[in-house]
């Protein structure tokens, strides 16, 4: 039984049982059932609200899922739109920036270009490098060597 039942239940019962009003006793009875009638009303009209509230901070929270999407969506896009450039087919971008700190990168127009030895080593290098054609890797020894084709010049 819900509440407005319980207090419609209450107020049949006071009618039903015919109490006089006009003695202390049922005005006391009769001020609780409709102070309780009221309270009932009052509930309602939250839990109305509260549904309503509710039903709007769902729609808020799909709208932010779809924006959250997009945005990620769209970072990734960058991500693999600057990456999709790579020729090497060894190469494999592992998230950590950690072998940067190690690297100088010198003027910021320079190209900063990054190979993946065989034994697993990522080395970055600048143009200069790449020109010469070969680099060797700092941790086991072996030369990597490479082409280098200049678009301008073609």
């Amino acid at each position: 039984m819900t509440i407005s039942e319980k207090s419609a239940y209450l107020k049949g019962l006071m009618d039903g049982l015919n109490l006089n009003t006009e003695t202390n006793e049922g005005k006391m009875i009769a001020a609780i059932v409709d102070l309780l009638g009221d309270v009932t009303n009052r509930l309602k009209d939250v839990e109305e609200t509260t549904i309503a509230i509710s039903d709007e901070l769902d729609e808020i929270e799909e709208d932010l899922d779809a924006i959250e999407d997009y945005i990620m969506d769209e970072e990734d896009d960058e991500y693999d739109d600057e990456y999709d450039d790579e020729d090497d087919d060894d190469y494999a971008y592992d998230g950590s920036d950690e072998d940067d700190e190690d690297f100088d990168f010198g003027d910021e127009d320079s190209t900063i270009y990054e190979v993946q030895c065989a034994c697993g080593e990522v080395i970055n290098f600048d143009e200069d490098t790449l020109e010469n054609g070969s680099i060797i890797c700092p941790k086991c020894g072996e030369k990597l060597e490479f082409t280098y084709e200049d678009d301008e010049e073609e």
